[in-house]
């Protein structure tokens, strides 16, 4: 096995940077039981960012998107505030998905901080109010040079918090009665932490504020580090209104280790807990694992696979792999249409789509959920 994931990734490749009308992309979805009891479909599809192929990542018009889309689930990642507020971006550095740089008002506030052991220079989510951020800062498309299109949108739709995402799902069910589960990502929880802005008892404290998160919706609550996870688990089960709540730990980069393990001098790479001791480790604190999807399939050899997935089905986790993006330049080599990093190519996506389902994941993050939802739909009507 240890082999086998070592060719996979390759090491060095690892995570190099992860149209229909929407009435009839809805018809698409199971119906919600009568009862409103939600029962999850054998493969789910997550809507990274919500539907960030098409609009600016982590902004409420992404997460709408990607509901009208097909999406089973949307995913905030989470930041917080300097008050404390819980506000979704992929990285407390705002810098690179907003017009903060922009604003003279907030030129001062240009820093270079060391998180979780690397240098960024930029503008920090820790370093505002949710009030100042509520002034005139806006979403920009995070990359311009592969999503051109999406650069239409820039400077249109405030950064959301937590509870503004929850309201939204909650809306579009009292609406249409369709559940729409929230998966969501605590970012660099032992960076918050030590800044006095512990992000996990406040977004429990948000969940069990909502009717629609605490009996209605299915949660799941995922981190690339390991203590906040068995953190989460001793304080759901202190907390049973939260029983539709779930723990998936991510895997990064096989060489890459934990921000906490390292803060705390344990040795584990990613590599190690995802070898079937390491898998066994994790079913102790988690449901699942969210891996990085060259933890399953080669980047560059489409004979290459692991058995990752049936080692995690073995000790009882589910497995959501990250990130299938539609866009040449995060396909496989072998799977891409061109030479155009910026293409859109939807035959290759639908291919690796119906690999992963394949291979038997319990459903996948991607960043265009109608292209998963149609392969989805495609792959089980095969026979």
């Amino acid at each position: 096995m240890y082999k086998k994931i070592i060719f996979s990734l390759g090491l060095v490749s690892v995570l190099s940077a992860c149209h229909s009308d929407d009435s009839k992309n809805n018809a698409q979805h199971v119906p919600t039981p009568p009862d409103n009891t939600y029962v999850e479909p054998k493969i789910i599809i997550v809507g990274h960012r919500g539907a960030s192929a098409l609009r600016p990542e982590h902004t409420l018009a992404s997460y709408e998107k990607a509901i009208a889309d097909g999406a089973d689930f949307i995913e905030p990642d989470l930041v917080s505030t300097k008050d404390g507020v819980l506000i979704a971006r992929h990285e407390n550095e705002i810098g690179g998905t907003t017009n903060v740089s922009t604003l003279a008002n907030f030129s001062n506030r240009k820093a270079t901080k060391t998180i979780d052991g690397q240098n960024y220079t930029g503008w920090f989510s820790e370093d505002f109010t949710y009030n100042e951020l509520q002034q005139n800062v806006k979403a920009r498309e995070r990359i311009p040079e592969l999503r051109p299109d999406n650069t239409q949108y820039n400077d249109q739709y405030s950064i959301p918090t937590l509870d503004q995402i929850i309201e939204l799902a909650d809306q579009h069910y009292q609406k249409t009665g369709k559940i729409i589960g929230l998966y969501i990502e605590t970012k660099h929880p032992t960076y918050f932490k030590k800044l006095g802005l512990s992000m996990e008892d406040q977004l429990l404290h948000t969940l069990a504020k909502y009717k629609y998160t605490r009996e209605i919706a299915p949660i799941y609550l995922q981190s690339f580090e390991v203590s906040n996870l068995k953190y989460l688990k001793q304080k759901l089960a202190q907390n049973p209104s939260l029983k539709h709540t779930k723990l998936i730990q991510l895997l990064d980069s096989p060489i890459m280790r934990p921000a906490d393990l390292v803060e705390s001098g344990n040795k584990q790479t990613y590599l190690d807990l995802a070898l079937p001791t390491g898998l066994k480790q994790i079913a102790t604190y988690a449901d699942g694992v969210g891996p990085s999807k060259t933890y399953i399939f080669s980047n560059t050899d489409q004979n290459s696979t692991t058995s990752f997935i049936q080692d995690a089905h073995a000790v009882g986790l589910k497995v959501h792999p990250y990130t299938l993006r539609p866009e040449n330049n995060f396909l496989p080599s072998y799977l891409r249409c061109s030479q155009s990093l910026a293409e859109r190519c939807i035959k290759g996506a639908e291919q690796e789509y119906t690999r992963f389902f394949k291979a038997g994941v319990d459903g996948l993050f991607t960043d265009d959920p109608q292209l998963g939802r149609e392969a989805l739909i495609k792959f089980q009507k095969t026979p």
